[in-house]
């Protein structure tokens, strides 16, 4: 006999959904339906004699102690030496509900009559300025879609009825047929071919609507912003999509965010970047200047003796944090201007200027000391 833990490829510690995950997936592999070739009926069997067993406590605490399935005590075929096709897709369907549950796993089972009846998702594009990304911003979107109609409250049905449940599901929404194969008895779950997966059906359609319960019309929605947002951010609005059919939910609607460039600044998440150029003298004697900020002009101190590629910040002058109550910094990046024509009086006065830095700058300390230790010099 072979290990059962082993043959599903679990520990044995293994918890109950574990095990049931595990003979799922090795089920799906060897069903005999989806693996035609010769040693998958041999291995569904195998893995299903497995399962049987650890999936039952009192049969798996037997196993555990014994090494061995309890011999007779119910179940298919006592102890499972001889267990046949018929009785593993037996343990298949009655664990995982039958055909229908079959057709879940695999991916072929029908909508719900929710989700047959439910409206479409719909989406729409808000473009923001960094300042309203600063604070927030409060949008009316005008939407084109389709509402539930007034003449029938959504309902479908004309005036003075309503819908009916499903003579033929029952109100289900879907229908069993049993089907043989050689493998022995499938039931067939599938969407009721009357009232389509609603589970109701209406008799007297609606004028307006002509029974879908929605008709096209326009209306504004009001949609509040958050301050921090960026590019592909999106807002989702539960039920404010269009309208169901004949009743049926509401789908979403989902803002989504894009942010207009703004060629003052660089974002960096939260924070920002400017680049401020100034003239030669402003950097040599120092300045005060204005620089833009999502928030409006802003007053910035320049230090006398400031070189060019020199950053200073303002904190809290960048942008807030999505969610958070933290706001980034502008970071200002000085440049040096320097004039490429120059009148008489500019030129006297650089004349008169150059005469003084006769020794040029001081290549001792700071950028050409680190250059020259970069250089090995």
């Amino acid at each position: 006999m072979s290990d059962y833990y082993q043959t599903l490829g679990v520990f044995r510690d293994a918890t109950e959904a574990d095990i049931k995950k595990a003979y799922r997936k090795l089920a799906m592999e060897y069903h005999p339906d989806r693996n035609t070739s010769p040693e998958a009926e041999a291995k569904f069997k195998e893995i299903s004699e497995a399962y049987q067993v650890l999936a039952d406590p009192d049969k798996r605490a037997h196993y555990d102690r014994f090494g061995s399935a309890p011999s007779g005590g119910g179940g298919f075929g006592g102890g499972f030496e001889h267990i046949d096709l018929s009785e593993a897709l037996n343990i298949f369907m009655r664990d995982f509900g039958g055909m229908g549950g079959f057709e879940g796993i695999f991916g072929g089972r029908g909508a719900s009559a929710a989700d047959v009846r439910r409206g479409q998702d719909v989406r729409v594009t808000v473009r923001l300025s960094l300042q309203e990304v600063a604070t927030g911003a409060t949008r009316n979107i005008k939407l084109k879609a389709l509402s539930a109609c007034e003449a029938c409250a959504g309902t479908g049905a004309g005036k003075g009825t309503r819908p009916v449940t499903c003579g033929t599901c029952g109100g289900s929404g879907e229908v069993r047929r049993a089907a043989r194969s050689m493998f022995g008895q499938f039931v067939q779950v599938g969407p009721c071919p009357t009232c389509r997966g609603e589970g109701t059906t209406v008799r007297t359609p609606c004028d307006v609507c002509r029974g879908e319960g929605r008709v096209k019309s326009e209306r504004t929605v009001a949609v509040e912003i958050p301050a921090g947002v960026a590019t592909n951010n999106y807002l989702t609005l539960r039920g404010q999509g269009a309208a169901g059919v004949r009743g049926g939910a509401p789908g979403d609607l989902q803002v989504i965010i894009e942010v207009k460039p703004d060629e003052r600044f660089t974002r960096d998440g939260d924070d920002l970047w400017h680049d401020l150029p100034i003239a030669f003298s402003q950097a040599a004697l120092g300045t005060e200047v204005m620089v833009p900020s999502p928030w409006g002009e802003e007053r910035l101190e320049v230090p006398a003796g400031t070189q060019s590629g020199a950053v200073l910040s303002l904190k809290q002058k960048g942008l807030p944090r999505l969610g958070g109550s933290s706001i980034g910094a502008l970071h200002v990046r000085v440049h040096v201007w320097t004039p490429r024509h120059l009148n008489d009086d500019q030129r006297r006065l650089f004349t008169e200027l150059a005469e003084h830095e006769a020794d040029g700058p001081d290549r001792e300390g700071g950028f050409w000391s680190k250059l020259k230790e970069a250089l090995g010099a």
